[in-house]
């Protein structure tokens, strides 16, 4: 080929096979990449993975200024002074688990651990914020473990990113590149609650307590099921229907286990439902009810073992309608497409009692989920 005078294929020595030229420019690519690929695979990767503990790091940081700046707008720190030094002190506290070792008793062993660090925490809160009432109390302890999260995040992921960097270890680093996604859309949708839970606005996870406290307007008498947890009595077309929810609007989602089983001691119950939002799975719609069967309920699953133990014991089926959303949708200020829906979630808890009872039996309907901005 001749390109204004230069010969560009004896240049670059095309056509003949043996020019040494050629066969440098195509060996040392093979010989770098067999002895450093992994390397420089390493260096890619954790360019990457330090942007998003960057990102991390700044919701967490974020987090923990929207927490100070709340305490010392609504109660000056209690006594007056700076919160921010016991705010950051509490934020490093851990949780231990109980022993598994004999799986006999470890719920029982769990809960109490578990309760035990709540009750600490709302005194913490309330020392921390003795001029709050009880619903900028509950938006605190709930901020206070959105920081937290936030924050044993950002170092579990630092510590994984720099143990691999440390020992330049490109396997050790393959999980936590593969875990990354889906941390940061929990991080991030965490960050976005933040503002929500601030102003007390209803979340997407509050679509449960939602539909019940729907079904319980108008019911004037509201008793204590249990901690934090209201109930009451209504009716269906002859069924006798017991709604329970936490007690709103603060920001709690109450003890629906515990409350289940306080209301079954002394009572017949013929049916339990579960209402409560769900994480759809990639390619589903958000907003879209379903009906299923067992206990709705996330967390670690104290609550729900109290609900499947009564029911199991006592032969009561339990069924469940959901409400799908991501996990942004369902930790962060509640879409209007979610909203609408609870309407509809409500028609299918009055076609899943109608179905599966008969007039004079029982049904327990409980809306599981926070209850931030949604009232009784």
């Amino acid at each position: 080929m001749d390109l204004g005078g230069v010969d560009l294929d004896s240049l670059f020595g095309l056509g003949d096979e043996s020019n040494p030229l050629m066969m440098l420019v195509w060996i040392l690519p093979i010989i770098l990449f067999v002895f450093y690929g992994q390397r420089i695979q390493l260096m890619v990767t954790s360019g990457d993975i330090k942007k998003s503990i960057s990102r991390l790091d700044g919701y967490r940081a974020e987090s923990e200024s929207e927490l100070v700046g709340f305490v010392r707008g609504r109660a000056g720190g209690g006594s007056g002074a700076d919160p921010a030094p016991r705010i950051g002190q509490f934020l490093d506290y851990f949780t231990i688990m109980p022993v598994d070792m004999d799986p006999a008793g470890l719920v029982g062993k769990v809960q109490h651990v578990v309760r035990s660090r709540e009750d600490h925490t709302r005194r913490h809160v309330r020392s921390l914020c003795g001029g709050m009432g009880e619903d900028d109390l509950s938006r605190t302890q709930t901020l206070l473990e959105i920081a937290s999260t936030l924050r044993l995040l950002h170092r579990a992921v630092n510590h994984m990113y720099l143990t691999a960097k440390k020992q330049k270890n490109f396997p050790l680093i393959l999980p936590l590149q593969m875990m990354l996604p889906f941390l940061m859309e929990q991080a991030k949708a965490l960050r976005d609650a933040v503002p929500a839970f601030k102003a007390g606005q209803p979340v997407g996870d509050g679509i449960g307590p939602m539909v019940v406290g729907r079904m319980m307007s108008g019911v004037a008498a509201k008793s204590e099921a249990a901690f934090q947890t209201v109930w009451c009595e209504s009716s269906v077309e002859g069924r006798t229907v017991y709604l329970m929810k936490a007690r709103g609007p603060n920001s709690a989602v109450g003890r629906p286990g515990e409350g289940v089983r306080n209301l079954a001691s002394g009572r017949s119950l013929d049916a339990i439902i579960t209402v409560d939002a769900a994480l759809r799975m990639e390619g589903e719609k958000s907003a879209t009810v379903a009906r299923g069967f067992g206990a709705a309920m996330g967390g670690i699953g104290t609550e729900r073992f109290h609900i499947e133990e009564v029911a199991a014991e006592r032969g009561i089926p339990v069924f469940a309608v959901v409400v799908k959303q991501t996990v942004g949708e369902a930790l962060g200020l509640m879409t209007r497409e979610i909203a609408e829906k609870a309407d509809e979630a409500r028609s299918h808890v009055l076609s899943t009692i109608l179905e599966n009872t008969e007039e004079g039996q029982s049904v327990l309907v409980v809306g599981v989920g926070n209850t931030a901005g949604v009232a009784q």
